[in-house]
């Protein structure tokens, strides 16, 4: 669960809290100011929370729909990075780096981002040379370093090490890999049939038993079944994912080898049971979808080859869709939404179309690019032509020669 610190750090967490909004977990930040969106960036609501975040969903969503962004929008991304090679959610134009906040979320995403646009890879080893410098001793990752780790944080952080073909397991601090601090907030066969599996948010600080997390199962899935940001859709599997054999030990934490066949059959049951999609639950409140936790449960579903138990949940979102990005206006949920409909190999035009609306003119789309591509057919069927001329020309000299000899063997012809 979020903490209370969190909670009332930020008027955005209401956003966020309600499935309403695409982005990370909250940060401990001062009171918001309200901040107009700058050229470049994908959506028109305040970026300080959620700028960096948006904007590195909306490239890798857009790139993998064969979309080029325009200049301004790249630059707008790649001029966030600090030098210390993190992002924070957003600096407003002329601020100066602040390392308080620079954050791991953002970070993550804006390298996954970079990663599927090709030709950053410094910025992409600055940003991975960040999260090796702010990784926990217990190999977690924190939203803000210095913090304790939670299961979203340290999921993104083991996403981008996978998109920058960066294995975890050699990413450590004191003897602490990246998969051991994501094994410390999954539940396993201590915790009651019907959550083993799922991830907590964080430990319970009065060390009681952890808390399955819709979010931090959904985010921190990706992560343990080795998958980032865009998620191909490529591997297929007719079996449900495998839930965890309790026969044994049921005191020692989830493996890595079992870990993402754990959650999968977790959340599997969990969209089962909530009609294809997952809750939000705060204490004196009614339960609420949550599009985000439900969007990431598809995305990893999918990496892990069971696309069969992801389908009805992405029909679910495709039919939630309107009320999840505010009708197309809202830049995060609605690259969430493409992201996940591209790993289910669904119809994408039209939310490449809407998403496209939220940020600058792109350079080129697919189709421009395959008009682009039309020259060069000319070119190439102007050398046809030539052949062909060539070829007649041998033709006619050939029949001309043909012609002269028979009229020499027969006179009369």
């Amino acid at each position: 669960m979020l903490t209370a610190a969190r909670l009332g750090a930020a008027t955005l967490s209401a956003a966020l809290l309600t499935g309403l909004a695409a982005g990370p977990a909250l940060a401990d930040t001062p009171a918001p100011t309200t901040a107009a969106a700058p050229d470049g960036l994908y959506g028109k609501s305040d970026p300080t929370y959620d700028g960096v975040w948006r904007q590195s969903l909306a490239l890798t969503a857009l790139t993998a729909a064969k979309v080029t962004p325009a200049d301004s929008a790249v630059g707008w991304l790649t001029g966030q990075q600090c030098e210390d090679g993190g992002w924070p959610s957003y600096r407003a134009p002329g601020a100066a780096c602040d390392a308080k906040t620079e954050d791991s979320n953002a970070t993550a995403v804006a390298i996954q981002a970079l990663v599927a646009l090709g030709g950053h890879q410094d910025a992409v080893d600055k940003g991975v040379a960040w999260l090796k410098a702010n990784q926990n001793a217990d190999g977690s990752w924190a939203y803000n370093p210095g913090s304790p780790g939670d299961a979203n944080s340290t999921g993104l952080a083991v996403n981008a090490l996978f998109a920058a073909k960066t294995d975890p397991a050699g990413v450590a601090k004191a003897g602490k890999s990246a998969f051991d601090g994501l094994a410390l907030f999954q539940l396993g066969c201590a915790a009651p049939a019907d959550q083993r599996g799922a991830f907590a948010y964080q430990p319970d600080p009065a060390g009681g038993p952890l808390t399955p997390n819709a979010l931090a199962s959904g985010q921190a899935a990706l992560a343990a079944v080795g998958g980032h940001l865009p998620v191909a859709g490529s591997v297929h599997s007719d079996a449900a994912p495998k839930a965890l054999d309790c026969a044994s030990d049921t005191a020692a934490p989830v493996s890595h080898a079992d870990s993402g066949e754990a959650v999968g059959a977790y959340l599997t049951a969990q969209l089962a049971a909530g009609g294809n999609h997952l809750s939000l639950t705060t204490p004196g409140a009614e339960p609420k979808p949550d599009y985000t936790a439900t969007a990431w449960a598809a995305l990893a579903l999918t990496q892990s080859g069971h696309s069969q138990q992801a389908a009805g949940t992405v029909d679910w979102l495709a039919k939630e869709g309107a009320a999840w990005t505010k009708d197309g206006s809202d830049a995060g949920a609605t690259a969430t939404l493409l992201l996940v409909s591209q790993a289910a190999h669904r119809d994408t035009a039209a939310l490449t179309g809407r998403l496209t609306a939220l940020g600058p003119a792109p350079k080129a789309t697919g189709a421009a690019a395959s008009a682009t591509a039309a020259p060069e057919k000319k070119k190439d069927g102007g050398i046809g032509q030539y052949w062909l001329i060539g070829v007649g020309l041998l033709v006619g000299v050939g029949g001309g020669l043909l012609l002269s000899l028979q009229r020499k063997r027969n006179p009369h012809a």
